[in-house]
């Protein structure tokens, strides 16, 4: 009589499937909403004016880009709409600023993440996976709280909003899954090589001058533009601008392939983080 061994598969193997980590990161819900009222807390811990100050900085943020570029430099941009007024340059520089502090945010805290939280390491019940995510929708939080002000500044100065705005969310979504993955990697990597902090502060600055935040796209000259386009930040930034205030749709086929590119970034993101977490409490 014969005997079947079945071996069980890797579990990480059922991760391959980026839904599948959705449906995994989803079941910790119970423990996700109140790590993240505690993120958004601890940002302005100990300041009189506590979580207003998720309100007052943005505003004070789009004040002092309305001065500087319409009054001083008297700007223009073009990209939402042919008579742009004098919030015109102001209000595509803060979209982009707002698209990019997500990812900027995320990707400079990410390498403190699990350093920041080495008593979770030694429960081993705890899932770390949580802790990255946990960042990300405070930073998610903080940076729509900025656009609501910036659609209420539009609909006050143009007195109406375009239709492409219910396109947002799509256009945010790889900004989640790309910022998400990275923030994997780097707070993995963090545990490991101290100096990682250091390094992608740097590399977030070198990232937010070479994307079309201060400047459209349209500006670079034409011989560098193709290697702009590579660059899924500023994809992200562009369709931002497009939906938000140029009344446009998205290029559908770029956006798939920085869609499917972020996808990636963010399962292979996860795997790593998954795979490496049995050593952090070695080194921690």
């Amino acid at each position: 009589m014969q005997t079947r061994f079945i071996q069980k598969p890797d579990r990480l193997i059922t991760f391959l499937n980026p839904w599948r980590i959705v449906v995994h990161l989803s079941r910790h819900r119970g423990l996700i909403g109140p790590l993240t009222r505690r993120e958004l807390q601890s940002r302005y811990k100990g300041s009189i004016l506590g979580l207003f100050w998720t309100f007052i900085q943005p505003l004070l943020l789009l004040a002092v880009y309305t001065f500087v570029f319409s009054v001083i430099f008297k700007t223009r941009w073009g990209v939402v709409a042919q008579d742009e007024g004098r919030l015109g340059f102001a209000l595509a520089l803060f979209a982009g600023i707002l698209t990019f502090s997500i990812i900027g945010d995320v990707l400079s805290a990410a390498p403190g993440i699990i350093l920041g939280h080495s008593n979770f390491v030694k429960r081993v019940v705890f899932p770390l996976e949580i802790l990255p995510l946990v960042k990300l929708l405070g930073t998610v939080i903080h940076a729509l709280t900025g656009m609501a002000i910036l659609i209420l500044v539009l609909a006050i100065d143009r007195r109406h909003l375009n239709g492409t705005l219910i396109l947002l969310p799509v256009v945010w979504l790889p900004v989640l899954f790309f910022s998400l993955g990275w923030a994997y990697f780097f707070s993995s990597l963090g545990v490991f090589i101290r100096d990682l902090g250091a390094t992608i502060q740097i590399l977030v600055t070198v990232l937010f001058f070479l994307s079309p935040i201060f400047y459209p796209l349209e500006a670079v000259p034409e011989r560098f533009r193709f290697f702009c386009r590579l660059n899924p930040v500023a994809n992200f930034v562009e369709n931002t601008r497009l939906v938000v205030l140029g009344g446009s749709c998205p290029d559908w086929s770029l956006y798939a392939i920085h869609f499917a590119v972020s996808l990636i970034i963010f399962t292979t993101g996860f795997i790593w983080f998954m795979k490496s977490r049995k050593a952090f409490a070695d080194v921690l």
